[in-house]
C-alpha cells in the first residue's frame, strides 16, 4: 500500500461527515490520477434499496465515488443490519469483529489500487471487541489520519481530545476537515479560528452545509454531485 496517498479518515463522532469526506478525498486522488478506492473496516445498519438488495449507505458512497466494479463485501468484511454500535451489533448476531479479519481484507484491496481511504466507524474510540477499539485498529494499520470534525456545539472539546487520542497511538495526523452540517452553527468562524489554533496539523479546508439539492436522503448514499461539491472545497494533505 502507498502510504503517501492512503489515509483512515475519523471524525469527532458519529453523523459528522466522514463518508461525505472520504468520497470527496477519492474524488480528489482520482483528479490527481491516483488509482483509489473506498474500504470500511465494519458498518451497521443496511435497507433494502428498490432493487430488493441489501445495501448500507456508506459503502454505496465509496462504491459510487471508487468507480471500480468491487462490490459492498469488497469494500467492509463485516455488515451488520442494526444501525447501533458495531461491537453491539455483532454481539447481537453472535459475531466477533476481528482485527486479523479485517487487515487481511484491507491488505486485499490494497493490492488492487494505489490507494485506499480507509473510513473508521463512528468515533476514534468505538469498540470493535472486549480487548480492541478502532484506534488500535488504526495503529495496526498504520496510516495517517485525517480528522473530520462536525462543526457544532461541543465540537473543541471533542476534536482536541480526538487529537489526543490520535496521537497516544504515535499516528500522525495528515490534516483536519472541517465539515459544516444540515444547519450552520452559532459563532461558526470563531470556533474555526479556535481550532486552527489548538490543532497542531494542516487545515485542510471547510466545507459549507449541502445545498438543498445535494442533502442525503435517509438510506441512500451521497450523489456524486454533493461529493463534488465537498471535493472542490479541501485540499489533499501534501
Amino acid at each position: 500500500m502507498n502510504l503517501l496517498t492512503s489515509y483512515f479518515v475519523t471524525g469527532t463522532d458519529t453523523e459528522v461527515g466522514k463518508t461525505l469526506v472520504s468520497g470527496a478525498l477519492l474524488l480528489k486522488l482520482k483528479e490527481a490520477g491516483v488509482n483509489a478506492s473506498g474500504f470500511k473496516p465494519v458498518v451497521a445498519g443496511t435497507y433494502i434499496d428498490s432493487s430488493g438488495q441489501k445495501r448500507n449507505e456508506d459503502l454505496e458512497t465509496l462504491r459510487i465515488a471508487s468507480a471500480s466494479a468491487l462490490n459492498q463485501e469488497n469494500l467492509c468484511p463485516y455488515i451488520l443490519d442494526e444501525a447501533i454500535a458495531p461491537h453491539l451489533a455483532a454481539k447481537k448476531t453472535g459475531a466477533h469483529l476481528d482485527c486479523a479479519v479485517i487487515l487481511n481484507a484491507l491488505e486485499g484491496i490494497s493490492e488492487q489500487f494505489d490507494s485506499v481511504v480507509v473510513e473508521g466507524a463512528g468515533g476514534f474510540l468505538v469498540p470493535l471487541n472486549a480487548q480492541e477499539d478502532l484506534g488500535d485498529l488504526a495503529q495496526a494499520m498504520d496510516l495517517p489520519v485525517i480528522l473530520v470534525v462536525g462543526m457544532r456545539l461541543g465540537c473543541i472539546n471533542h476534536a482536541l481530545l480526538t487529537c489526543e487520542a490520535i496521537q497516544s497511538r504515535q499516528l500522525p495526523i495528515a490534516g483536519w476537515i472541517a465539515n459544516t452540517l444540515s444547519e450552520e452553527m452559532p459563532a461558526l468562524e470563531e470556533n474555526l479560528e479556535t481550532l486552527k489554533e489548538r490543532i497542531f496539523a494542516p487545515f485542510l479546508g471547510l466545507i459549507p452545509t449541502l445545498p438543498d439539492p445535494l442533502q442525503k436522503f435517509n438510506n441512500a448514499p451521497y450523489s456524486m454531485d454533493a461529493l463534488r461539491f465537498a471535493a472542490q472545497h479541501i485540499t489533499l494533505p501534501d
